[in-house]
């Protein structure tokens, strides 16, 4: 059943009509994966691209709610409870280790030989070769662990590996990137960069004047002699 048609008699919080179009969309491309042909593919790999879309329209409350921060708590509470968020998942990228997680089947050990994890979630350094680039069967994640992700998110099995190209990174970009959107996020981008360098400026001004005030005594003498001497 259509979100909307669910929501039709209940109200929602203010805000809601920003992301609906979006939520739709990924609603839409989420039914065109479930109903499209799967002849040729094994069985478990008809479900990874319903799993890629599950990721990324979570992805998006996320980045709108702890990234932005421009969306309210009511707001975020309202979609975790008619379920169009996915609470749990959203909760896990919070911690350390999890930021990137593809999804929580991929921690289930029940779901894995030996009561273990995906081997998803091993660093590909420490994998053997055999398993280096082999995507998860449930999910089509390749790597989910933190520092082996790119560009923001996991590997997975559709993501270019050898190309970090700028046309890579758009065809890669998360499907519920809008028009007009990518100036803006540019511009946060600037900005963000802008504050990282003004912040490691002021840091080495930090550490210079600590410097000239831990100087020995001594040492300061001769280099006011040196000084004037210069003069």
């Amino acid at each position: 059943m259509s979100f909307r048609r669910r929501l039709k008699n209940k109200r929602v919080p203010e805000g809601f009509e920003m992301i609906e179009d979006v939520i739709d969309d990924f609603e839409t491309q989420m039914r065109e994966a479930v109903n499209e042909d799967h002849e040729g593919k094994r069985k478990n790999e008809s479900s990874w691209k319903i799993h890629r879309l599950h990721w990324e329209k979570n992805r998006f409350i996320y980045d709108l709610m702890y990234v932005r921060k421009v969306m309210s708590r009511q707001l975020y509470d309202f979609l975790v409870r008619e379920k169009i968020a996915d609470g749990a998942l959203i909760s896990k990228w919070r911690k350390p280790g999890y930021e990137i997680l593809c999804s929580l089947l991929a921690i289930q050990k029940g779901n894995h030989n030996f009561g273990t994890t995906s081997h998803c979630r091993v660093p590909m350094k420490n994998r053997a070769p055999q398993q280096r680039v082999t995507p998860d069967v449930q999910t089509g994640c390749i790597c989910c662990a933190s520092g082996d992700g790119r560009f923001g998110g996991p590997i997975w099995w559709n993501t270019p590996l050898d190309d970090d190209s700028k046309h890579a990174k758009e065809k890669n970009r998360a499907v519920w990137v809008q028009d007009g959107e990518e100036g803006e996020e540019q511009v946060h981008e600037d900005e963000e960069d802008n504050r990282i360098h003004d912040e490691a400026r002021k840091r080495k001004r930090e550490v210079g004047n600590e410097e000239e005030e831990e100087l020995d005594p001594e040492v300061q003498k001769r280099l006011d002699a040196l000084k004037k001497g210069t003069a």
